[in-house]
């Protein structure tokens, strides 16, 4: 599975159990689901597996994931428009700049790639 279709589930389980209060029931299909999203914003298996041992641990386990791809986005998000913008403008430096800013800080691989991806388009575009 790819992160997009693990993503929302696993901010809807979020969103229940962090939001809502209901109970982190660590059954096989939250686990992997957690050992999935887990590995997908950089976190070890062998501290995932360790969170997995009790429902208390598996709870902060879900809120780490939860806040690494929140934050990945809010930051990600408007550092690509103001890249696109900057860009469009002609500044391929200031360009440049905003991802190198994500990357500075980024962990979740994916939104590393994307940002990477782009600073690869900007240094063809300043060639």
């Amino acid at each position: 599975m790819s992160e997009k279709d693990d993503w929302q589930p696993l901010r809807d389980l979020a969103r229940r159990v962090l939001d809502n209060n209901e109970p982190l029931v660590l059954t096989e299909d939250v686990c992997d689901l957690l050992r999935r999203t887990g590995g997908q914003v950089a976190l070890g298996a062998e501290e995932v597996e360790q969170a997995l041992s009790e429902v208390p641990r598996a709870t902060g386990l879900l809120r780490e994931i939860d806040r690494r791809i929140s934050e990945g986005t809010l930051r990600l998000t408007p550092a690509l428009l103001r890249m696109y913008r900057l860009r469009d403008a002609g500044d391929l430096e200031g360009a440049c700049r905003q991802m190198e800013e994500v990357l500075a800080v980024e962990v979740v691989p994916l939104y590393r790639d994307i940002a990477s991806g782009e600073l690869e388009k900007l240094k063809e575009l300043k060639r």
